[in-house]
């Protein structure tokens, strides 16, 4: 993976507005739905409406997790798993996604999953 923040090359897309409202999957299961899309040069991500799932929460989760997207279906897959996402730094529904010092902390938290054992 090149990078948390994009959409791995093997994919050969890049996720625009026509995503959202995609349902997001994880290996084991639904994450929720697309609501925005990061407007933040370098840190592409999706912000997902987790429903109850999350407590009526939003999560984040960096553009390089996406391990496919069936547009037919109009289903993202990631490759982390739902706890790995509820793991993640805690995102505020109104919160500012350009945040940077978030961006960092939510980067470095991805990268650890993806880093070689």
């Amino acid at each position: 993976m090149d990078t948390v923040w994009a959409v791995p090359a093997r994919l050969d897309r890049s996720l625009g507005d026509d995503v959202i409202g995609y349902e997001v999957e994880a290996p084991d299961g639904s994450v929720g739905t697309v609501v925005r899309l990061s407007s933040v040069p370098g840190f592409g991500h999706l912000v997902i409406d987790a429903g109850t799932w999350k407590f009526g929460r939003s999560v984040v989760v960096p553009a390089g997790m996406v391990a496919a997207v069936d547009d037919a279906e109009r289903v993202i897959k990631v490759g982390c798993t739902k706890d790995q996402i509820k793991e993640a730094p805690r995102f505020e529904r109104d919160q500012d996604t350009g945040d940077l010092f978030y961006l960092r902390n939510l980067g470095t938290y991805y990268e650890s999953l993806t880093a070689a054992p």
